[in-house]
């Protein structure tokens, strides 16, 4: 399921942790999975952070094609069904961080964890089952339960973390922000927190 917020702005946590996803970017780049029209991935490619994104959306990618012509980073669109029967879609694909606003696929989480280099970013937000109060979205495959976000990233380090309800318009949230660990050095992993 991807929706796309109605608000054009980008979300505040991209000021907020700016200063992270661009010391990240300096090792490849920042997947905006399922970007619709890309408002997040704009606001990182417009400040010269390079971009990469995903979305099934041939004329939503065409969107972010002309939003980006006067950008000097380097981005890259992928059209791409994250949500294909399957298929593996990061197989062989890494990314310095990851932005994921309002879409959950659950069988994505954990290759998309694996996809993200060590020290790297995510930045997630989507509903929780609590917004059903509000309308759409409704459906509980699409509904992040109680704690479920926080859970996903237990073993990451914490940068932020908000689960409730936010205002104008109305809707129930869960948002992380966090970095995933070093690992074991004889793996020989990318260190992104020393550059």
């Amino acid at each position: 399921m991807s929706g796309h917020c109605k608000n054009s702005a980008h979300s505040r946590l991209l000021e907020k942790y700016f200063d992270q996803l661009k010391q990240a970017a300096h090792h490849g780049n920042i997947l905006d999975m399922a970007c619709g029209a890309g408002r997040n991935g704009l606001f990182l490619a417009n400040n010269g952070l390079p971009v990469t994104f995903a979305d099934k959306s041939e004329t939503l990618l065409d969107k972010v094609t002309e939003s980006l012509s006067s950008t000097t980073s380097d981005n890259e669109l992928w059209h791409i069904d994250l949500e294909k029967p399957g298929t593996t879609p990061f197989k062989g694909r890494s990314f310095s961080s990851a932005l994921v606003f309002r879409y959950l696929h659950r069988p994505l989480i954990e290759p998309l964890k694996h996809a993200i280099l060590p020290g790297g970013i995510i930045i997630y937000e989507t509903f929780t089952i609590e917004n059903r109060q509000f309308g759409r979205p409704d459906n509980p495959d699409f509904l992040l339960k109680t704690g479920e976000l926080r859970d996903w990233f237990n073993e990451w380090e914490t940068l932020h973390y908000f689960e409730g309800i936010l205002s104008d318009p109305d809707r129930a949230i869960a948002q992380i922000v966090c970095r995933k660990p070093m690992q074991n050095p004889k793996n020989k992993s990318t260190d992104l927190t020393n550059s």
